[in-house]
């Protein structure tokens, strides 16, 4: 795939539900014969159309396929346990997958055999979810989260094991709005991975919701691509959802401007009008994305929400006219994010880590927390940041309190002021579980304060590697067995 990547510039295929929409289904279309006295209502669960209508989906699939796409999606982007709850499917998860994997990888060999020389791909699709590891639910209780990082890599891994069974090339992380979900889906494909003999790539597609510049939670362009750039096998990154490709233009640019691997795009057909369509016709939208070719910005092109075979066979046969982007080398320095980018460069004389939010270096905020008062305990941590903290060092080591639970509910706090957690948080502690306890909390690339040789070589191993997995930096204390 990634020789592909530098020959040509692929091309991805177009929308699935807005496709779907235009069969006009009703209730029993959804429930087939198979669920035809399901007590409760399927319409809308476009992932189960594949079980149950299944031509249509591969009508669409071939649709794709005859523009002369080089990878296709499955139709999986709800099949997981969290999403399907809405529908009281998560018993169908593995099926839903695996259906769908299978009746795409069919669709794709039967291509290629056609053109031997285009070798269509199946990416499986891995949705968001409905939830939100990163934001609360709640405005009145802003440390409260209706998902967990854990319950989220348990639905992930459930969906990529029924993926991989059903025979894709690729993963494909998508509309990603919450880089908390999208590193809990990493976990989960990294963990899987480590058990093959050949391990399945991963694509990675944010979301800019709006001319912020920002994911819904909170996250600047290139924050979000330092906090996923530590994934392992990874091919590209990219944007694609919620805004039309004129719209998102400044954002691919950033992206295409710092990232060292290929760069995907695949927007929405303009923006919805006041009906909820998408009025972008196929040669306005490849004239749109045709300028992000010459640009030099690309190497992997699509359509998203209003798209259609028809705009993607225009697709297709612009980027046939261009070359793929050339990602820049970037030079090896620390780059660290919460919400906000913190690059350290030789030009950074040193970075200030407030360490107020310490219990061992502050006896008034080790008060607070021993007292339970996050309240005025955040008021600490907004000040360090205001004063010029460019990180804040969280520890929460105190004997009398469950040190685990308490840095889950601080920094999950932390995470809900936007004025404190735009800079990447320092993870400070001599116990390894209230370490991982704060990485499951963070969306941004922080950093772990700190590992060491003290436990032993495998040990050091084992931490570090894990480490590497929530996607941190760390701090080495320069201890062995026998001391300093």
């Amino acid at each position: 795939i990634l020789s592909l990547m530098t020959e040509r510039i692929l091309v991805v295929d177009g929308a699935m539900g807005t496709m779907i929409q235009t069969y006009e289904l009703g209730e029993k279309d959804y429930r087939g014969e198979r669920f035809k006295d399901f007590a409760y209502d399927l319409k809308g669960n476009n992932d189960l159309l594949t079980i149950t209508q299944p031509k249509i989906i591969a009508d669409i699939h071939r649709g794709y396929l005859e523009a002369g796409c080089d990878i296709i999606e499955t139709n999986t982007f709800n099949s997981t346990a969290i999403s399907q709850s809405d529908y009281h499917l998560e018993n169908l998860v593995y099926e839903l997958n695996f259906e769908g994997a299978k009746l795409a990888r069919k669709l794709c060999d039967e291509f290629t055999s056609l053109t031997p020389n285009q070798p269509r791909l199946v990416a499986g699709s891995l949705g968001p979810t409905n939830r939100t590891a990163s934001l609360s639910p709640d405005v009145n209780n802003p440390g409260i989260r209706h998902i967990s990082f854990e319950e989220l890599v348990t639905a992930y891994t459930e969906q990529i094991s029924a993926l991989a069974a059903g025979g894709v090339d690729l993963f494909l992380i998508e509309t990603v709005f919450d880089t908390l979900n999208c590193k809990a889906a990493i976990f989960a494909i990294d963990e899987f991975n480590k058990n093959r003999d050949q391990a399945i790539p991963v694509m990675i597609s944010g979301t800019i919701t709006d001319q912020s510049g920002r994911t819904l939670s909170g996250q600047t362009t290139e924050a979000f691509w330092i906090s996923i750039s530590h994934t392992k096998h990874l091919l590209s990154v990219g944007l694609n959802c919620a805004l039309g490709g004129r719209q998102m233009r400044p954002f691919v640019e950033t992206l295409a401007n710092i990232a060292p691997i290929a760069v995907s795009v695949y927007p929405n057909a303009g923006l919805p009008n006041e009906f909820g369509q998408y009025d972008e016709g196929p040669a306005e939208f490849a004239s749109i994305v045709e300028d992000f070719m010459q640009a030099g910005f690309i190497n992997v092109i699509g359509g998203c929400c209003g798209t259609t075979p028809e705009h993607l066979k225009a697709v297709v046969e612009v980027a046939k006219r261009q070359k793929p982007r050339v990602p820049p080398k970037n030079e090896p320095l620390l780059r660290l994010s919460g919400l906000e980018p913190l690059i350290v460069t030789p030009l950074i004389n040193f970075v200030n880590i407030g360490e107020r939010t310490n219990v061992s270096g502050s006896r008034k905020f080790a008060k607070l927390i021993a007292s339970n008062d996050l309240d005025s305990a955040l008021k600490i941590a907004a000040d360090q940041v205001e004063n010029g903290a460019q990180a804040i060092d969280i520890n929460l080591d105190e004997g009398m309190i469950d040190s685990v639970a308490m840095m889950k509910s601080f920094v999950n706090l932390l995470a809900s002021e936007p004025d404190i957690s735009r800079v990447p948080f320092m993870i400070d502690s001599s116990k390894w579980e209230v370490i991982e306890a704060g990485l499951k909390c963070l969306q941004g690339k922080g950093i772990v304060n700190s590992i060491s040789l003290k436990e032993g070589e495998e040990a050091f191993k084992a931490q570090a590697s894990r480490i590497l997995q929530y996607g941190a930096a760390v701090v080495v204390m320069a201890f062995d067995e026998k001391g300093q």
